[in-house]
């Protein structure tokens, strides 16, 4: 309640387990005497969250402090790498008929500019629904057919009649951060990270289900002019659902004998 700064936030893979990389952020934190004064020492605040991609690859191997002290000492300001790579390492999307009918998900990033304020979305789709074109409605990745072929569209499947697997609540999750460079006061941050989930929507359908553990963070630097707040929130929305398509555009299948989990690029390429 007394706290209103965090000096960073931890997306990991990995399920519960992924929560060690957040140990290897606040040692980072803590070397470049960045954190809370709390009089004996600096205490570095580092909100988390993790997805469930423990059915890709080898579940033994998840990020721990070492990933998380080494994404803190790699970061820059270059353009994050999307796709396959952080928290999306792992990330599948389209699993509500089964694994054997998912895809490859990933980590994408979006950035929405206005009258020189930015709001950018970093966002982990490992989404038990379809990612979706926003403008259109139609399938970018998810659900297939028995074929393996095309998109089936999750919706319309069940809505016609097919019934989805049942599934351990929370073994999917989509994570992210909203950041903008407008200042916010701390209320207006959690109502921010709200206008974010209905870019979620936009982009994921289903979303927010009981298999799902959606969670965003929103941060301001304060760095910018300030901006109306109905305008940020549709604006972030707007990144959110945006980051949400690149995420899925950028990632690369996997195909392993126990697996296989095509692209977006990859069924493009097979209807060609």
């Amino acid at each position: 309640n007394l706290v209103d700064k965090v000096h960073a936030i931890v997306l990991a893979g990995g399920s519960a387990w992924g929560l060690d990389a957040a140990t290897g952020a606040v040692r980072w934190l803590e070397e470049q005497g960045v954190g809370l004064d709390v009089g004996v020492g600096r205490l570095p605040i580092v909100p988390a969250a993790v997805l469930f991609d423990l059915h890709v690859g080898d579940a033994r191997i998840r990020p721990g402090a070492d990933a998380g002290y080494a994404a803190c000492a790699a970061a820059s300001s270059d353009a994050p790498t999307q796709g396959n790579v952080g928290a999306g390492a792992g990330a599948t999307v389209g699993k509500l008929f089964g694994m054997g009918h998912a895809m490859k998900g990933g980590i994408g990033s979006a950035a929405v500019t206005l009258n020189g304020v930015t709001v950018g979305a970093l966002i982990a789709v490992n989404a038990l629904g379809d990612v979706v074109d926003p403008a259109t409605g139609a399938p970018l990745a998810g659900a297939r057919t028995a074929d393996g072929r095309a998109l089936r569209g999750s919706v319309a499947a069940v809505l016609a009649g097919e019934a989805p697997l049942s599934l351990l609540a929370g073994v999917n999750t989509t994570i992210g951060v909203v950041a903008t460079d407008a200042p916010l006061t701390k209320a207006q941050c959690p109502r921010l990270a709200g206008a974010g989930h209905d870019g979620l929507a936009r982009a994921i359908r289903p979303v927010h289900t009981m298999s799902d553990g959606d969670t965003l963070f929103a941060l301001a630097t304060g760095q910018a002019p300030a901006l109306d707040f109905n305008v940020l929130c549709i604006m972030a929305a707007e990144a959110v659902a945006r980051a949400c398509v690149n995420a899925v555009r950028a990632a690369e299948g996997i195909k392993t004998d126990t697996l296989d989990l095509p692209s977006a690029s990859d069924l493009i390429a097979a209807r060609a």
